[in-house]
């Protein structure tokens, strides 16, 4: 077994003791977790650069994790279910999104734990910053024949949204990858309008590796300097050579092997969970979901004994995306467009690139050894405006829709945004703190998560189908280019359609991108991939997926998109991450003065009470269909009431 030793170092009461129903009270364990990993293990050799790490007298590779875990007190009392929330650049995920808390680390409404389930946080990510509360993995450098560390060629992409002079190269104040040589000749920056317009080289003359400490210019491997400015929404990419390559391919495998050892490890080896887990599940949020994306495709649910790890997972608003979690000088938080995250397979099926010729599937390396997991893929309106979600359910040209495997789910939660909306309607999205041309989108989509979870299990525990698929489809006309719904959009005063539409393309990194290793960058980019997002109906709303009544009883449009406000550059542009809400007007006068071609509040609904009785109508119905549990139905009601005190009561918001 890969887990060499779990250290625990602390336990506490969670939630200062309180009791979750018949559960009854939780206790927070952490500490580290231990790895000793075989290179030569044929459950081990998709992993880049493993071979090429220091190995101990044993001949395995090792490195640690921080381990934090939420379980009964009386683990009889639990559900026997493990839930590991994949951490998100080292944040704890899963309490804000099924328990909808506040704080990462608080209880919430207590929906897991009244559930009975163990949630774990294992580390994966090397490059995590060390800030206190955030949970990383140390993993050992590769190294060549000789000894040495490794060299090669990297890019750093990134697009301000303040006039600054100096970047770290990193996504996000992460570790950065430090450039080898200060005076690297051949290092080039460019600049570009935005991410598909042509980059403009920056002579190498006006630009160094450095940083600024008061009005000084100090060397510095892991900064870049420009004296004039790097201005607000231009895109920029560095491309230099930096040294050191860790395996960050091991946070796979600890994800892997940490769960592995909890489920089958015995109490004599240390384990805290011995003889009370009969099922596992796991959760990842955007880049953690698109890590989940990454380990089904290497085919990474078995462990060296070749059990299985995961019953099931639910990868959430990772559209067709993977990620840079198993290359070489890789960088996990990266995001950018131009990334291996968006290599070819994207369904999950087996299926060929006419273009390339190149024949693959998400699950198709779990499918030839017959272990296909119980998987639901869930996105929001924005993994489709980002130009990617419908490639999960469709060919790669857009002309065909695709049918999942029978292990998996593909819901489209309609008319939201990346993140779970809130009625707090600033222009600065909670998500990366972009000022946006409209407010943010504020459905919350949380109790659909619930219900997707206890589908599940249901599935795994019971054989009880799951409710279909539903998302955008080409067969029944709710699949369309998102250039179809601008004029829907364009009516309305005061909204912008964007000016550049995200799509993917082809991407090629040289030969060695297969065996995570880039040799080519810029990569070369080829035809792009078809890319369709959902209809929308004469509000704006859109027409596919699962519709909370915030959708099919509409105060507002809600969208998958908004575009940058102009204090942040780059206008015409969207922000990846966030959708809009356009509150419908309030009056029949305010529509009138406004000339929006929306009908108002006041001329949709007699009354509140006709408002909220339409709202648990269309509640109920997805309670009936499997969509929402009965439990959440006041949640909803109470959403929807104060949405409407909020849009109804006042002519702007």
């Amino acid at each position: 077994m890969a887990v060499s030793a779990l250290e625990i170092k602390t336990c506490s009461p969670f939630a200062r003791g309180t009791a979750f129903g018949d559960v009854g009270p939780y206790q927070q364990l952490e500490g580290t977790v231990h790895f000793a990993v075989d290179p030569d293990h044929p459950r081990n050799t998709g992993i880049t650069d493993l071979r090429l790490a220091p190995r101990d007298a044993r001949g395995l590779v090792r490195c640690s994790a921080g381990f934090r875990m939420l379980q009964p007190v009386a683990l009889r009392q639990g559900n026997q279910r493990l839930l590991l929330d994949i951490v998100n650049r080292g944040n704890p995920t899963v309490l804000t999104n099924f328990n909808s808390a506040v704080g990462r680390t608080e209880p919430g409404n207590g929906f897991l734990m009244r559930q009975g389930y163990t949630v774990v946080w294992c580390g994966w990510q090397d490059d995590v910053p060390t800030t206190p509360g955030l949970i990383r993995i140390n993993v050992p450098e590769a190294v060549d024949a000789g000894g040495q560390p490794i060299s090669g060629k990297i890019a750093v992409t990134f697009q301000p949204d303040t006039h600054v002079q100096v970047q770290l190269l990193s996504d996000r104040l992460h570790r950065p990858h430090p450039a080898n040589d200060l005076n690297d000749r051949d290092a080039t920056l460019t600049v570009q309008d935005h991410e598909d317009a042509p980059p403009q080289t920056i002579p190498r003359q006006q630009w160094s590796f450095a940083r600024l400490e008061g009005d000084r210019v100090v060397p510095d491997a892991t900064h870049v300097y420009f004296a004039s400015g790097f201005l607000p929404g231009k895109v920029y990419r560095v491309i230099y050579t930096t040294v050191g390559a860790p395996v960050i391919g091991l946070g796979l495998l600890a994800a892997r092997d940490v769960i592995s050892f909890l489920r089958y490890g015995a109490a004599s080896e240390g384990n805290p969970c011995a003889g009370h887990i009969q099922y596992a599940y796991s959760f990842g949020r955007s880049q953690s979901g698109r890590f989940l994306r990454h380990f089904l495709y290497l085919g990474l649910n078995e462990d060296e004994q070749e059990r299985i790890v995961f019953d099931g997972l639910m990868p959430l608003v990772a559209g067709g995306g993977r990620g840079e979690f198993n290359q070489r000088f890789g960088q996990p938080s990266n995001s950018n467009k131009y990334s291996v995250k968006n290599l070819f397979p994207f369904h999950d099926m087996t299926q060929t690139d006419a273009e390339t010729g190149r024949t693959d599937g998400l699950l198709a390396r779990l499918a030839a050894r017959g272990k296909r997991p119980k998987v639901f893929f869930i996105n929001t309106a924005a993994e489709y405006w980002g130009g990617h979600a419908a490639l999960t359910h469709t060919d790669l040209d857009g002309k065909r829709d695709l049918d999942p495997a029978e292990e998996v789910r593909i819901y489209h939660l309609a008319g939201t945004q990346h993140g779970p909306g809130n009625l707090l309607l600033t222009d600065t999205g909670a998500a990366d703190d972009s000022r946006a041309q409209q407010r943010p989108n504020s459905v919350d989509y949380r109790p659909l998560l619930r219900a997707a979870l206890v589908n599940l299990d249901r599935w795994v525990t019971l054989g009880q189908n799951p409710p279909p698929s539903l998302h955008p489809r080409l067969d029944d006309g709710t699949a369309v280019p998102p250039a179809h719904t601008a004029a829907t959009f364009q009516a309305m005063l005061g909204v912008q359609f964007p000016a550049h539409l995200r799509t993917i393309a082809r991407l090629d990194f040289g030969s060695g991108a297969d065996e995570g290793v880039t040799t080519l960058l810029p990569p070369r980019a080829g035809k792009p991939y078809a890319n369709l997002v959902s209809a929308v109906d004469e509000d704006g709303n859109e027409l596919a997926g699962i519709r909370l009544p915030d959708v099919s009883v509409p105060l507002a449009t809600y969208t998958g998109w908004n575009l940058r406000h102009p204090d942040i550059g780059g206008p015409g542009q969207t922000l990846s991450l966030l959708g809009s809400t356009i509150p419908f007007p309030a009056t029949r006068a305010e529509r009138q003065g406004s000339d929006d071609p929306r009908p108002s509040i006041a001329e949709r609904y007699v009354s509140k009470e006709d408002y909220l009785g339409r709202v648990k109508q269309a509640a109920e119905a997805l309670v009936q269909q499997g969509y929402l549990l009965a439990e959440d139905l006041p949640t909803v009601i109470e959403q929807a009431s104060q949405r409407y005190d909020l849009f109804r009561g006042r002519v702007s918001v």
